[in-house]
């Protein structure tokens, strides 16, 4: 329904009515209430007789009315004339019908479906009816089967919260967890050494050492005839061995000096585990460094100076025994580091246990009473050891170990130092 406009009265004429009531003024507010009906014997109240209403229209002329425009119109009373007849003060909201007509509007009554006929005072509500439109007509489809019926899908739980305290089977981790073996731990030893400075200097002097004094010594050596050339690369082994001690107790107490042990166990808590994986990169590092430049000296000498040819025992006496001795003396400090925990303490341990026994023995040969004593010394001290690895012993005799006797004696004690390392390092904290 569309708003009226402001209306333009326009005068039609209208049949006089029988009743000689006034004509109800056309008017755009509400209709007032109708008027109650006289009781019985009573003398009906006359009604005023509405006047013709003047059309109301959106646009247009009231002859020529466009479709969708409503018309409020007053019903006149009943009187000769065509259509049904309306009882006074009846009101129709008629809609204009479009050009060419319609169908007889439907009254609606304003009073509800339940009352019967038409009262003063109804409101009348029309609609022009509505043309069908034609539809397509539709393929006729074949009758389907009814489709089962689906059952609901069950609701979801939601998933329970993990419980973070509990360790029961049901508890999934989000961070992948890998059992941990040795290998992990000899990674992380192997980035460790790797990466500190003390490990690439020490190293570094080292390989200096021997190959530079074994150098040098082939060179002064060069025009004389000796009987086993090979065997004097014990000099260069002998300062050698003053570089792999100090980085042999660096590669732990170092670790309980700064702090970092307790990350180390924490990263891996079995001891025993942490404390191999040290022993076995720290010997295999020490063994290939140390194999390594013996080799190229025991080459050096063996082509520059005029000598026999040496056996091959002696060979691999020369290389891969001075390599394992070296690397098991390392061992050695690395047991004693762990055991003190002290880097500065076990260095000094150390040297005390490779050089003291020779010092000694130097002060007791003046002493007839200590000389059994200082031949002791000197026979197991660890500078003899090596040079009777090399097959010149410091007392030219065939006392004591011979061979690779000194080499089966030091793994012998590197074995009993760590196997002490690793009964304390289960017992006491960090």
């Amino acid at each position: 329904m569309t708003s009226p406009q402001q209306p333009q009265p326009q005068p039609q004429p209208q049949p006089a009515p029988e009743s000689g009531g006034q004509p109800m003024p056309p008017t755009a507010g509400p209709m007032p209430p109708a008027s109650p009906q006289p009781a019985a014997g009573q003398p009906a109240p006359q009604q005023p007789s509405p006047e013709p209403s003047t059309p109301f229209e959106q646009g247009g002329s009231p002859s020529t009315g466009e479709a969708g425009t409503m018309m409020l119109q007053a019903q006149p009373q009943p009187g000769p004339g065509p259509g049904p007849a309306k009882e006074a003060g009846t009101m129709l909201l008629q809609a204009q019908p479009p050009a060419g007509g319609h169908p007889e509007p439907r009254p609606l009554s304003a009073h509800g479906p339940g009352r019967s006929g038409n009262e003063p005072g109804t409101m009348m509500l029309t609609v022009p009816a509505s043309q069908p439109q034609p539809q397509p007509q539709q393929a006729q489809q074949p009758p389907q089967a009814p489709a089962p019926q689906q059952q609901p899908p069950h609701p979801q739980q939601p998933p329970a919260a993990p419980n973070w305290q509990a360790a029961g089977a049901g508890y999934v981790s989000p961070i992948p967890v890998r059992p941990t073996h040795l290998g992990h731990a000899l990674a992380a030893e192997w980035t460790k050494i790797r990466s500190v400075r003390s490990t690439m200097w020490t190293l570094g002097v080292m390989v200096a050492l021997i190959v530079g004094i074994g150098l040098l010594t082939a060179t002064a050596l060069s025009g004389h005839r000796v009987g086993l050339g090979i065997s004097y690369g014990f000099f260069s082994v002998l300062l050698g061995t003053l570089c792999i001690i100090p980085l042999g107790v660096l590669v732990i107490s170092s670790e309980y000096g700064t702090g970092m042990i307790r990350t180390t166990m924490t990263a891996c808590p079995s001891r025993a585990r942490v404390l191999a994986a040290k022993a076995i990169v720290f010997f295999l590092l020490a063994f290939v460094i140390t194999t390594l430049t013996t080799t190229l000296v025991t080459l050096a000498l063996s082509g520059m100076l005029d000598s026999r040819e040496p056996t091959l025992d002696e060979w691999l006496r020369c290389t891969v025994g001075a390599g394992l001795y070296v690397s098991m003396l390392g061992l050695l400090a690395m047991a004693v580091g762990s055991l003190l925990r002290h880097s500065a303490g076990a260095i000094s341990a150390m040297f005390g246990v490779v050089l003291l026994p020779m010092l000694l023995a130097v002060f007791m040969l003046g002493s007839s009473s200590l000389q059994w004593l200082a031949k002791g010394l000197i026979t197991y001290s660890v500078p003899n050891a090596l040079a009777t690895l090399y097959g010149m012993p410091f007392l030219g005799t065939g006392e004591g170990p011979q061979g690779w006797g000194p080499l089966g004696i030091l793994t012998g004690v590197a074995a009993v130092a760590l196997g002490a390392a690793f009964v304390v390092q289960e017992r006491r904290d960090v």
